[in-house]
């Protein structure tokens, strides 16, 4: 993510090479989603030079490789999920959780198949599972059903907050791009553990992706008043700003708790002006 297009020269320094990003990055967030680790393992060497990037209170969100997911539906996929767990290990204690994000087509009637895939993991990692069937959201027996196969684990049910998204009709090609493609589930706010994470999306206008924000900045700061760790990722449809939001939701999170540490300040642009 922190080599989105629209960042470079705007909020990230446009001079940097592809591999010093994450450094600037990491100056406007303490947290990352690890997304692309869904679509391809990284290798050894690239994830070292994201560890050497990063403060050791970075936080990474890695996603499981999508054939362990999605392609084996957590009954397979050992020789991948391996080379992904070895991949990683540079990151260290920056690995805040390993994502279990699983198909809309997982249903409650799988849940046995992740509690055994859950069991198998190593108990070095935190782990956070994100579901895309409703019936997780709008079955209370379910629900519940779902809560007692991470609880075992200590593992995190990550929600996935996309009704503003769904309030109103899309008016842009990002949104409507996001109105076909992500989950359309209830709002959830319950945390399972000590270090709940919230995935939330906008909209194009700041305005409506503020006020729909509103009931997690009353959350986390209550998380945070409970002892609790969160994280959370602000999105929307085009991503564009998505920096800029995030450090509005934290000051706006820490205007309620003073305690939580300002994010630190963002890394200048320094790259000298031509004429030419």
């Amino acid at each position: 993510m922190w080599t989105h297009a629209r960042w470079q020269g705007r909020l990230l320094p446009g001079h940097l090479p592809q591999g010093e990003r994450l450094r600037a990055y990491a100056t406007w967030c303490d947290a990352v989603e690890g997304n692309t680790t869904f679509y391809a393992t990284p290798s050894r060497a690239t994830v070292e030079t994201w560890a050497a990037q990063t403060p050791p209170d970075f936080r990474f969100v890695v996603k499981l490789p999508k054939p362990v997911t999605h392609e084996h539906r957590l009954a397979g996929g050992e020789a991948e999920l391996g080379a992904f767990l070895d991949a990683i290990e540079p990151l260290g204690p920056r690995v805040h959780a390993l994502w279990v994000q699983l198909p809309g087509s997982f249903a409650p009637s799988d849940v046995g198949v992740l509690a055994a895939f859950l069991r198998r993991l190593p108990r070095g990692h935190s782990y956070a599972v994100e579901v895309r069937h409703r019936a997780f959201f709008e079955d209370e027996r379910s629900e519940r059903l779902l809560e007692r196969v991470l609880a075992p684990v200590a593992a995190e049910w990550v929600p996935f907050d996309t009704t503003v998204m769904f309030a109103s009709p899309p008016t842009s090609d990002a949104e409507r791009d996001a109105w076909t493609k992500k989950p359309r589930v209830p709002r959830r706010s319950r945390a399972l553990t000590g270090r709940p994470i919230v995935r939330y999306l906008g909209r194009d206008d700041e305005r409506r992706t503020v006020e729909g924000w509103r009931p997690w900045v009353e959350t986390a700061a209550e998380w945070l008043r409970e002892g609790r760790s969160p994280t959370v990722f602000i999105h929307t449809p085009d991503n564009a700003d998505a920096p800029l939001l995030a450090r509005r939701f934290h000051d706006e999170v820490r205007a309620r708790v003073p305690g939580l540490a300002p994010l630190p300040d963002p890394m200048p642009d320094d790259e000298p002006l031509t004429l030419f």
